[in-house]
């Protein structure tokens, strides 16, 4: 995998991604997603959520664009240990705040608010359909606030709310949400 944007462009990384459960995201579907992104918002502002990080694909980019905090948070020890290692290896260690915990409890236990949440869980996964009620629920998101979900063509979040468009990448498809007018 490799960083496609920012400070940090072409430099590659190797998850032990083996043994792992990670699908992460394509280089071609993210290098739509931050197309999107670049045109909509200053990264450098940006304070940013990733669920179900993985291997911190999302996360770096994020970094690399100049994004000063990114809170990356999955079950998975080895993959906390792997955006620990590599941060450290980038020198974003301040920049990266790696978290192990199940991301339905953190939703639920955190207090803070992100300018960006970007959520990659598994296609499988049965509670995906819950997240766009539990992220807003929750008020996890900051009033100019946005967030995508990455998801298999098999589920639909157009009825979700606060949907806004989706875009289909292959067999991906990032749905983006943001705060409605009475939300705020």
């Amino acid at each position: 995998m490799r960083i496609i944007g920012g400070k940090f462009r072409g430099r590659r990384f190797h998850p032990p991604i083996k043994n792992w459960r990670t699908r992460p995201t394509t280089d071609y579907a993210k290098e739509a997603l931050f197309n999107i992104l670049s045109n909509q918002v200053d990264f450098e502002e940006m304070k940013v959520l990733d669920l179900f990080c993985g291997t911190g694909n999302i996360a770096y980019e994020c970094v690399s664009r100049g994004c000063a905090e990114v809170t990356c948070v999955d079950k998975f020890y080895g993959c906390i240990k792997f955006i620990k290692e590599t941060a450290k290896e980038l020198g974003v260690e301040n920049e990266l705040v790696p978290i192990k915990s199940d991301v339905f409890k953190f939703i639920k236990n955190t207090e803070m608010t992100y300018d960006f949440i970007f959520a990659d869980p598994p296609y499988a996964l049965p509670k995906i359909e819950e997240l766009p009620n539990l992220i807003f629920e929750h008020k996890l998101l900051s009033d100019k606030g946005f967030w995508v979900v990455e998801h298999g063509v098999k589920n639909n979040f157009e009825l979700a709310p606060n949907f806004d468009f989706s875009r289909r990448y292959g067999d991906s498809v990032f749905s983006f949400f943001k705060q409605s007018e009475e939300d705020i």
